[in-house]
């Protein structure tokens, strides 16, 4: 049956593929040889899987005693399935055969029954493979404790590039992973424009649709599917027509993205001469490649927290100073700046330890970024050493998140000071002149811009934050994202601000978030006087075009005008002409 979900078009382009749904217990588990002595522990550990969660059915269903009979129908076809000895004793013999560890040997005797489950003719019986998976992620859970870490199995028969990414919910550390793959397309239940899945789809020039709501549930596994990022349409099993249509329409896109590629040497500049800096986003040395690629004149934000959400520790400062030294070197002259650890709200190295296991009400209000720097001064220390270290290598730019005290800004110089004098007691050579920023992402930073300026040598305004911050809305929440406007009134006066204010005193300003790599709003934040923008590889050369067809000094009234309007309809209406 063909039928259509829309979502938020968060990523441009169309893919044409198949369905590959994302479950913890098909995400593909290391495979570990067990020393013959810790064999028995292992099958040990199991077995305590096992029984946490037959105690965590039997709980379920006690809170559930006058939940309706399907509930209880639900719990129980889900005991049977955990005692079933295909699934609670087999694996037991792979770890012993075959000296595997648990998780792998579990997930091994699933996808035979999963297997044999898709075999069945009759559908009910069929779609019971979706319950044996769902079993299955529980003892994984209960295994492994963080299964969002484990790396992805695709689809036997299908190559990476003809599948299309379907889960409810994509975690920092699986956007991470995804790096390696290459995928058609994403699409998830859940998220915003600005999540990290948004943000990585545009990286790797993929479309992707997000906050579907219900997309996982519809979507079965190899139906084929097309995915139209920029009108935030997708389409389950299309008929021969619409297929023709749309595999048209992908030909005219890439036929663009073609002709882009020929703007990568091009001079960076306006119509009157303006030169514009700009600069790449990046999450690991290995994007490096891409943002040269693109032409890329340097890299203006370095989220140094992505290195290591992966590996679920805080590195040490020798394996921070080679990522970071890796990164200079390889941008071969061109600044870098490298921001510090952005940890906490969405991106924790230790969820479930953080804050000696209290729960954070509000965590985007919480500790996390500089505050959780500064209450960790070992961390930052060895930190701030790492990337001192690494400024003998190249142009580094030290910018500092969520500042929004004159005393935080104070502490934050401190800090770098004693990480200096101890490189200086052991004769290490670095950057003695390193620049020190802050990131304006917090409104309270944007309207007393003038202690950041008296004290630091430029600015780097992270619109994401900002916007989420002015407008009170949770940004990866797709139930408030159509509230999410980077168009309000009161978000273009902070931004406009903060450059007025950074230019007035000829201190360096860029703009490093979503904003600064969408084509619509380059004419604007040209003519509020920003020079220097940093974005995902992917958007600069689409940027690139629009500054060279654009005139600054014509512009700047255009925009002072605009500014003055308070109704966001208005102001779309001006932006519209702008960028007739």
């Amino acid at each position: 049956m063909s039928f259509a979900l829309h979502g938020l078009a968060v990523s441009g382009g169309i893919a044409i593929g198949r369905a590959h749904l994302i479950s913890h217990a098909t995400l593909e588990v290391s495979h570990l040889l067990i020393a013959p002595r810790l064999v028995d522990k292992e099958v040990e550990r199991f077995e305590m899987a096992l029984q946490r969660v037959r105690e965590e059915f039997a709980a379920l269903k006690g809170r559930m005693q006058h939940a309706s009979s399907e509930f209880g129908a639900f719990i129980d076809l889900h005991s049977m399935i955990l005692a079933d000895p295909e699934l609670a004793e087999t694996p037991k013999q792979l770890i012993r055969e075959r000296r595997c560890n648990a998780e792998w040997a579990l997930v091994q005797q699933m996808e035979l029954l999963v297997d044999q489950f898709e075999r069945i003719d009759d559908q009910y019986l069929r779609e019971r493979s979706y319950d044996v998976r769902q079993v299955v992620e529980r003892v994984i859970k209960e295994l492994v404790g963080q299964p969002g870490r484990m790396a992805l199995r695709t689809n036997k028969g299908f190559k990476e590039e003809n599948l299309i990414v379907v889960a409810h919910d994509l975690s920092p550390a699986d956007v991470i992973a995804y790096k390696d793959h290459h995928f058609a397309a994403f699409v998830t239940d859940v998220g915003g424009s600005t999540s990290h899945t948004a943000i990585l789809a545009r990286s790797l020039r993929i479309p992707a649709i997000l906050g579907l709501i219900h997309a996982r549930q519809l979507i079965r596994d190899k139906e084929v599917l097309i995915v139209d990022g920029t009108r935030g349409v997708l389409i389950v099993n299309p008929d021969q027509r619409v297929l023709e249509e749309y595999r048209l329409r992908k030909s005219q896109i890439e036929l663009e993205r073609t002709k882009l590629r020929r703007l990568k040497t091009a001079r960076s500049a306006t119509l009157d001469g303006i030169d514009i800096d700009l600069h790449a986003n990046i999450e690991l040395p290995g994007d490096i490649a891409g943002a040269l690629d693109s032409g890329a004149e340097g890299v203006g934000l370095f989220r140094t927290e992505f290195l290591f959400l992966d590996r679920g520790d805080m590195p040490t400062e020798d394996e921070q100073f080679e990522a970071y030294r890796k990164v200079v070197k390889g941008m071969a002259g061109r600044p870098v700046t490298i921001r510090t650890f952005d940890l906490g709200y969405d991106k924790d190295l230790h969820p479930e330890k953080s804050l000696g296991g209290r729960v954070q009400n509000n965590p985007a209000l919480g500790l996390r970024a500089i505050r959780l720097s500064l209450a960790e001064p070992k961390m930052f220390q060895t930190q701030l050493r790492a990337i001192l270290r690494a400024s003998k290598y190249g142009k580094i730019k030290l910018l500092i998140p969520m500042l929004s005290q004159a005393h935080e800004i104070d502490q934050t110089l401190a800090a770098v000071e004693r990480a200096k004098a101890s490189l200086r007691g052991e004769r290490v050579v670095f950057d003695e002149t390193i620049a020190i920023g802050a990131m304006i992402e917090i409104p309270a930073a944007a309207l007393a811009v003038g202690l950041f300026l008296r004290r630091l040598s430029f600015l780097s305004i992270g619109t994401n934050d900002l916007i989420q911050y002015t407008l009170a809305i949770d940004r990866s929440d797709e139930q408030v994202s159509q509230l999410y406007d980077p168009l309000h009134p009161a978000v273009l006066m902070l931004l406009a601000h903060t450059i007025a204010s950074a230019e007035k005193v000829n201190i360096p300003v860029s703009i490093c978030g979503e904003l600064a790599g969408d084509p619509s709003l380059t004419r604007l934040l040209l003519g509020m006087g920003l020079r220097q923008f940093s974005m995902h590889p992917a958007q600069i050369l689409s940027v690139k075009q629009r500054i060279m067809q654009s005139n600054c000094a014509e512009l700047a009234p255009l925009v002072r005008r605009m500014l003055r309007y308070e109704e966001p309809g208005k102001i779309r209406e001006q932006l519209d002409k702008l960028n007739a």
